[in-house]
């Protein structure tokens, strides 16, 4: 058996890896563009990827190839009406990054809600040396208990955040932007109430026809003044003009991404002119990648591949 791993680098290089060895022969590319995919998966009898496109024009060359894997829960990147009609099988990967995506949720909540960054560089800075006060009250903060979060999508993230805010005593309300019916144990509300009554907002959704866009203007303009807006979802569902003019305008307290439009982040996004960091914090699509969640991830994919030729 012949693994080709197509873009390795996008699940880490810290990785050990070294247990797919025993399948076969195992090459890995660091990343690869769309015309080196034909010649590199020509013999592969398996491809595990992440990013590139798999169709007729990047695998027609793969005579051999037998089952794709991709390296996280998206499969969009797949023709899987072309797989289907050559017998090629696929398989993707859900809930490993549960853990870590609700980890990171707090973590950008509290370094906003807590003006963390303003803080630490008042320290950092010399100003609380010799101070007036053992305190310094110049930037407010609140508590996370009695607020109320709402929810954008209530998948395996969703009610993993919903169960850590009811810890922090937390009201949790969410909204199915596709209708699904309400959920035992949750309060669900219409986006238009949603908005309009929480404290903290955060996207845990997919992309998709019902999420592209979903937060604009409009949106922003329905929201608390002293609202925390989070995307953990996808770049798309948010119009970043709208929000970096939301910002700007203090139509809401503060913002916290972890997923753009354009990743990398494009030269001329608009939320690049907004430098104060007490409002605006991006990570770099870091929150699904704690060291375990990765591990987890590629432990899944070594036995999807063990399972489908035990099978075949």
């Amino acid at each position: 058996m012949k693994i080709v791993f197509l873009d390795v680098k996008t699940i880490g290089e810290d990785l050990d890896l070294s247990a797919f060895d025993r399948l076969g022969e195992v090459v890995k590319y660091p990343f690869s563009t769309p015309a080196e995919i034909p010649k590199r998966v020509a013999d592969a009898d398996v491809i595990i990827l992440n990013k590139p496109r798999i169709h007729e024009g990047t695998i027609h060359t793969a005579s051999k190839l037998k089952l794709v894997c991709v390296t996280g829960t998206g499969t969009n990147n797949l023709d899987k009406e072309y797989l289907q009609s050559r017998g090629i099988a696929w398989r993707n990967v859900a809930g490993y990054s549960t853990e870590s995506v609700a980890q990171h949720t707090f973590a950008m909540l509290f370094y906003l809600l807590e003006k963390l960054r303003y803080y630490d560089d008042y320290v950092k800075e010399g100003h609380y040396i010799g101070d007036t006060s053992f305190t310094h009250f110049e930037e407010h903060f609140h508590e996370l208990n009695g607020k109320t979060w709402g929810i954008i999508g209530l998948g395996n993230i969703g009610r993993r955040v919903a169960s850590a805010a009811g810890v922090f005593g937390a009201r949790v309300i969410y909204t199915s932007p596709s209708g699904h019916p309400p959920q035992p144990g949750y309060r669900q509300t219409d986006l238009d109430t949603l908005l309009g009554s929480s404290d903290i907002i955060s996207v845990h959704a997919p992309l998709n026809q019902f999420t592209e866009n979903l937060i604009d203007a409009d949106a922003f303009q329905k929201m608390k003044p002293s609202c925390i807006f989070l995307n953990l979802g996808r770049g798309a569902i948010v119009v970043e003009q709208d929000l970096a003019d939301a910002l700007d305008r203090h139509v809401i307290a503060a913002a916290g991404l972890d997923v753009l439009r354009d990743e990398p982040m494009s030269p001329d996004n608009p939320l690049l002119k907004l430098k104060d960091t007490r409002k605006l914090l991006i990570t770099p699509h870091v929150a699904w990648a704690s060291v375990e969640a990765r591990t987890r991830l590629m432990k899944i994919i070594l036995q999807q591949i063990e399972e489908y030729f035990k099978e075949s």
